[in-house]
């Protein structure tokens, strides 16, 4: 397929673009997607990215950093000349064909330290390097901190060819040296981890002589000396390697293990690892042993305390002693900082320790202060990625793992992520879309649920207590009150003024019970705990689902191809839905554009609140996204979302419901306008076996058990020989090896057709009718609703989204995003579905795209024949752990089991 990419030009962001907590990169290089941590060695992978730099559209990363353990450590620098080209521009328009991720493509143009982009050794002299772990460059000049040769080597021109030479060196006498001496001089380095260029001057973390030096021009001849130290009060401190044998004790004029200085024309600052602080100049400093005017990460210029919580955070709560409880960071505090970076107005820092990076909107003034917005995590209290909390290691894109070096290019914020191998780019955009904001547009919201029923008889007096968490709610029957009095009434009490803080009661007086949604959305209401009682006299008795709610997933987990929801404000100007009839969804509509990974999105309808599109095919290589929502106004301005992470996951099913709230009534239709039935075929083939389907008594339909055969090839040739029969035909039902029988009159006169099954007395061939006869018929397609419900044991449609690919290969090569699927009707989705109706199970009988919808899958259930009349039977669907929403049918059981109230038909 051939590559065409198209860039457009277009105004600048608006104003009122900013960072957000918690949003996803919009842009990465070195890895082709958000979840690779490929470690290979090319002109499109970075290594274990330890340094970058920007300047004048160009891009600088090394390829290692002085953290154990992260491969591969790459003895170079590479350039990207044009990185603007690679990572466009936030509003740019993206118009791709044949790159999976459009924003995940560039490549390299320069290497420096290696002849050629594949080859990895260590070397000294001119052209080699050994460990560079920092990079600076002020758009003339390029100096590279060759960490392990202890020297910084300087360009005095940006190099365009692999293996440049550098001009000058510091740090050594000349290229051939690469010791450590053991005395420091205004000349030495020692294992140095941080460079900057600024106005004229070089600056230095010389960072195992716990020491900044800084020349005030640019070092025009090997081994020249440094102008200024800080640090340390001269330039001949020896200090003692051995951190256990003399600790340092932090002061506004010392440094433990400097890795990054920076300047924004005006201040300096230093990230002093070891004592967990950044040091803050509020005037470049011109004297040996300036002290620092204040700290970010310490309350004070004498602290040094990982994560000073109970100086700099706020408590999160009491113990039962009554001391404060505080989190285990906040957006105050740093653990092992990497770099801090100024644009004269915002600091960044990279909080190497707690994977994140801070952003503090207005640059600090004093001591302590709390940033604004953390990227790499979603709360300034929280780390998701460390190693306890993340086991499989896994990359998103909204995660960062030890950032160890920033860049900054006006708009985008470069982020070296050394363990995920690669370099994030985040931008600055409208922050209208919540972190989960993309939801399966089926589900939106997977609540969960629990039940009370009542039985027994009601007596005055009788005290019954509905326990939530600990929030007892108890009523005492009143002369002359019926269960469903006792019912109402305990609703109106867990419902009363504003209501319990964590669910929703609804009553069902149908089947004697209280339903219970959680109104803590997702998995969280799973933990929702709740219990049921009646006082020890009385005669009426409750029962609990469970202990605790059950059922709350979280639709914002998506799988390739679903139909999704993206809510938020302000996304469109207008209301715009796509033409039903199109075979193609369009990918532009009012103005309105969505990516994936930079993939544009096909859209089924934009508003001001809420975007429907689907997410695209191709994306299933991936567990994490990235999504964005382009608008250009009538204005011509555009405006662009901050990009927030999907998490991608193989299924995760949904049904299409009306609007409301949950359980919703489902988009369910009956399915058939003959009656049915369904017989299952299971067991094994053994020769010589007998199968036998009994119509009506005396119409037998057998087959006798071949070599070779299988259960498919037995219900096929029982299929055969079902459809001999005057009243009655067969066909395959599209999941499992079972039989569905349909009458061949429409209408009432089929129902009741009675079918059974025999087979030979030690059969491995097992046959099971699932019902006594066929039943059921009404209008296909017809929905179902109060005035023509679903009837225990028929067969009904629901509508659904998210359940992944599907096979057999002629069906997957149907998949093309934006498109109406067009392959075999006989389709399945990869991972098997389950369904409960009424909390008892449901057969799926077949589940599956539909030919001539967008990404829209038929799911077949057949409804137990025991169920009870219920106005709003709850059903759901799962596949593996994941679990749908839960809709509502309504179902009349015209022949209730005995015990219960019968009613007459609607």
């Amino acid at each position: 397929m051939r590559l065409f990419i198209a860039l457009f030009a277009v105004a600048a962001l608006s104003p009122a673009a900013e960072f957000t907590t918690g949003q996803a990169a919009r842009a990465l290089l070195g890895q082709h997607n958000f979840t690779t941590q490929n470690s290979s060695r090319a002109e499109n992978s970075v290594g274990a990215a330890g340094g970058v730099a920007y300047a004048n559209g160009q891009l600088f990363v090394t390829g290692s950093n002085r953290i154990v353990g992260i491969d591969p450590q790459l003895s170079r620098v590479v350039i990207f000349q044009d990185v603007n080209a690679d990572v466009r521009t936030p509003d740019a328009e993206i118009s791709v064909e044949g790159i999976r991720c459009p924003v995940c493509s560039g490549s390299a143009d320069v290497v420096l330290g290696q002849p050629d982009f594949t080859t990895n050794e260590w070397a000294n002299g001119p052209s080699g390097m050994r460990s560079p772990t920092a990079v600076a460059s002020d758009g003339h000049y390029l100096a590279v901190a060759d960490t392990d040769n202890n020297r910084v080597l300087i360009w005095n021109s940006i190099p365009s060819s692999n293996q440049a030479p550098a001009d000058v060196v510091v740090g050594q006498e000349d290229f051939s040296k690469t010791l450590a001496l053991r005395q420091p001089t205004a000349s030495t380095l020692r294992g140095p981890q941080g460079v900057w260029i600024q106005d004229g001057r070089l600056y230095v973390a010389d960072t195992l002589n716990h020491r900044v030096l800084i020349w005030n021009s640019m070092p025009t001849s090997n081994g020249k000396p440094a102008d200024v130290v800080l640090g340390q009060p001269n330039f001949n401190v020896q200090v003692q390697s051995n951190l256990a044998e003399d600790t340092v004790v932090p002061k506004p004029e010392n440094m433990l293990n400097p890795v990054s200085v920076t300047s924004d024309g005006v201040r300096l600052f230093v990230t002093d690892l070891g004592h967990n602080r950044i040091l803050v100049w509020n005037a470049l400093p011109s004297s040996n042993g300036a002290p620092a005017d204040f700290a970010v990460g310490q309350p004070d210029l004498t602290s040094a305390l990982a994560n000073n919580v109970t100086a700099l955070c706020q408590p999160v709560g009491q113990d039962e002693n009554g001391k404060d409880l505080h989190p285990f960071r906040c957006g105050a505090t740093l653990e092992f900082p990497r770099f801090a970076l100024s644009d004269g107005t915002r600091l960044f820092v990279a909080d190497g320790g707690n994977d994140r990076v801070l952003v503090f909107k207005t640059m600090p003034r004093d001591n302590g202060a709390t940033a604004d917005v953390v990227l790499g995590q979603p709360s300034l209290l929280l780390n998701q990625v460390s190693d306890g909390s993340n086991p499989l290691f896994r990359s998103a894109a909204d995660q960062l793992r030890t950032p160890m070096a920033l860049a900054w290019d006006g708009t985008n914020l470069y982020v070296t992520d050394p363990f995920n191998r690669r370099v994030m780019v985040f931008s600055m955009g409208e922050p209208a879309i919540p972190l989960t904001g993309v939801r399966n547009a089926a589900s939106l919201d997977v609540a969960a649920v629990g039940s009370i029923t009542f039985s027994g008889s009601v007596e005055e007096k009788d005290e019954v207590t509905i326990k939530i968490q600990d929030r007892e709610y108890k009523y005492k029957v009143l002369a002359d009150d019926s269960a469903v009095d006792v019912i109402n009434a305990l609703v109106g009490l867990i419902n009363a003024g504003t209501g319990d803080p964590e669910v929703l009661a609804t009553p069902n007086a149908e089947i004697a019970a209280i339903i219970l949604t959680s109104r803590l959305l997702g998995v969280e209401g799973n933990s929702i705990t709740y219990s049921a009682s009646a006082s020890s006299t009385s005669k009426i008795i409750v029962e609990t689902r469970g202990a605790t709610l059950a059922g709350g997933g979280d639709a914002a987990k998506i799988a390739p191809g679903t139909i999704v929801t993206i809510q938020g404000s302000a996304l469109a100007e207008t209301t715009v839905e796509a033409p039903i009839e199109d075979w193609v969804l369009p990918t532009e509509l009012g103005g309105v554009q969505v990516y994936f990974d930079g993939i544009k999105a096909p859209l089924l309808m934009v508003s001001p609140t809420k975007i429907n599109a689907q997410v695209p095919w191709e994306i299933l290589d991936a567990t994490s996204i990235n999504a964005y929502v382009r608008t250009v106004k009538k204005s011509g301005n555009v405006v662009v979302t901050t990009p927030v992470a999907v998490p991608i996951v193989p299924q995760n099913p949904g049904i299409f419901a009306g609007e409301g709230p949950d359980p919703r009534p489902a988009m369910a239709v009956h399915a058939s306008s003959q009656a049915s039935g369904t017989v299952s075929v299971d067991g094994s083939a053994k020769a010589g076996d007998v199968a036998t389907v009994i119509i009506e008594g005396d119409r037998r339909y057998t087959y006798t058990v071949q070599e070779g055969d299988t259960l498919s090839t037995i219900r096929d040739k029982l299929i055969e020989a079902i459809n001999e029969d005057p009243r009655v035909y067969a066909f395959p039902a599209g999941v499992f090896n079972r039989i569905r029988l349909r009458a061949r009159e429409d209408g009432e006169g089929g129902n009741g057709i009675a079918y059974g099954v025999q087979a030979n007395e030690g059969s491995q061939v097992i046959l099971t009718a699932i019902t006594s006869a066929l039943c059921c018929a009404n209008e296909a397609g017809a929905p179902i609703t109060e005035e023509n419900p679903a009837l225990p044991g028929e067969t009904i449609i629901v509508y659904a989204t998210g359940l992944g690919l599907v096979k057999p290969e002629e069906a997957q090569r149907s998949l093309w995003t934006g498109h109406k699927y067009d392959g075999p009707d006989f389709n399945e989705p990869n991972q098997f579905v389950d369904a409960m109706a009424g909390g008892k199970t449901a057969n799926v009988l077949f589940a599956g795209l539909k030919r001539g919808e967008h990404a829209l899958y038929e799911v077949h259930l057949e409804l137990n024949s025991d169920l009870p009349t219920n106005a709003a039977t709850h059903v759901t669907i799962a596949q593996d752990v994941f679990v749908s929403n839960i809709v509502s049918i309504p179902v009349f059981n015209p022949k209730p089991p005995e015990g219960e109230e019968g009613e007459t038909s609607p």
